[in-house]
């Protein structure tokens, strides 16, 4: 596996080694040491998998503490538009975003730590699967708008089907994070 640190503390992009034949490929996704030899070594809890049409805008989610969930996020099939918010108030990219484009023909996935908002756009009908550092907590569940003008996140997406829960979020800058810190 390649291991590809980003500009955000902690955030990693992972591109595993594909082994491919006449009969198809094989991967691994997680081997627990040669994560832990690249900084990532959390346990994780909860496994999560979904699917989305083409076109769907999921998040901006979090997690407050003490449910906070890093994620290891990837594609089975599809694609989508991978977003990462740093919601970390002491972070150096504090409110900041970043983008990263994850499909199943690259097999590519991202680490994202606690501390960050993460959502993603669908590019092509996509099963998404993503490992996580601790369990769902309703109670501990946050968000902020898709949309917020505070972020200005280009979603790849002409029309977006966003849920009526993901609608309600309010703008980052009137986002609590104090329980980030």
């Amino acid at each position: 596996m390649e291991f590809k640190k980003t500009e955000f503390e902690g955030l990693i992009e992972i591109f595993p080694h594909i082994l491919r034949d006449e009969r198809g490929f094989f991967l691994e996704t997680y081997r627990k040491n040669i994560f832990k030899e690249h900084g990532v070594t959390e346990n994780f809890l909860q496994d999560n998998l979904s699917f989305s049409k083409k076109n769907v805008v999921r998040g901006l989610h979090f997690q407050r503490h003490p449910f906070g969930q890093g994620k290891l996020v990837k594609v089975v099939s599809g694609k989508v538009l991978d977003v990462a918010v740093d919601c970390r108030p002491h972070s150096d990219t504090f409110g900041e975003h970043i983008s990263i484009i994850l499909d199943a023909e690259r097999q590519n996935m991202v680490y994202i730590p606690v501390g960050f908002a993460h959502g993603f756009s669908v590019l092509e009908d996509a099963v998404f699967s993503y490992k996580c550092t601790s369990v769902y907590d309703k109670a501990s569940e946050g968000g902020i708008l898709w949309n917020t003008e505070d972020l200005k996140i280009d979603w790849q997406v002409a029309n977006p089907i966003i849920s009526e829960k993901d609608l309600v979020y309010g703008n980052f800058s009137e986002t609590d994070f104090s329980s980030f810190e």
